[in-house]
């Protein structure tokens, strides 16, 4: 077989013109694979974004022990207002150790479903709502509470029935059956 050639290429033009073409090839496999990957991380549950985040490991264990992880993978939409590990670290260890052992689940799972509100309700939807309601809406959690949202010198901040404020550092962490808003404190039903 006869391979043509235009005048300005030699074989060793065509060598390099080969191994451009391997590495532009490789280069977007690559990007085409973190894309698909990225996608795929996006598409997981609540639970898996939470489980992902090594700053739930606390709320992570904290599900587990109050038998809520089955749930929360359930279809949603969820609204999950999640404590970071920080945010444990300000109860008392006695009382978090205290909260964690088996014959304490109904109150753990009363404590975080209160961080829960059905539905997927995005930053956006937040602010809006915030807006109709002059800087305050009210929220029903799951456990049956409700939860205050307000806004307050220019940052968004839960509060909870005992009257003491969570701030939302961080938002729309998307899952596929809803959404998590980062908090620096635990929230607690009455």
């Amino acid at each position: 077989m006869k391979v043509l050639q235009n005048k300005t290429s030699t074989p060793n033009s065509l060598t390099n013109n080969t191994k451009i073409m391997k590495k532009l090839v490789l280069i977007l496999t690559t990007f085409a694979a973190l894309t698909f990957s990225q996608n795929a991380k996006a598409q997981g549950t609540i639970v898996d974004a939470a489980v992902g985040n090594e700053n739930f490991s606390t709320l992570v264990t904290a599900l587990k022990a109050a038998d809520l992880v089955t749930a929360l993978q359930g279809d949603g939409p969820f609204t999950v207002f999640a404590p970071t590990n920080a945010a444990f670290g300000k109860i008392d260890s006695n009382t978090l150790g205290s909260l964690l052992k088996p014959e304490n689940k109904k109150a753990l799972a009363n404590i975080l479903t209160y961080h829960v509100v059905s539905g997927k309700l995005v930053a956006s939807d937040v602010v809006a709502a915030l807006k109709k309601g002059n800087g305050t809406v009210e929220l029903k959690a799951l456990n049956g509470q409700t939860l205050t949202v307000m806004q307050k010198d220019g940052k968004i901040w839960l509060k909870d029935q005992n009257g003491n404020y969570s701030e939302i550092t961080a938002t729309d962490v998307m899952g596929s059956n809803g959404v998590i808003h980062v908090i620096n404190t635990v929230v607690m039903p009455k």
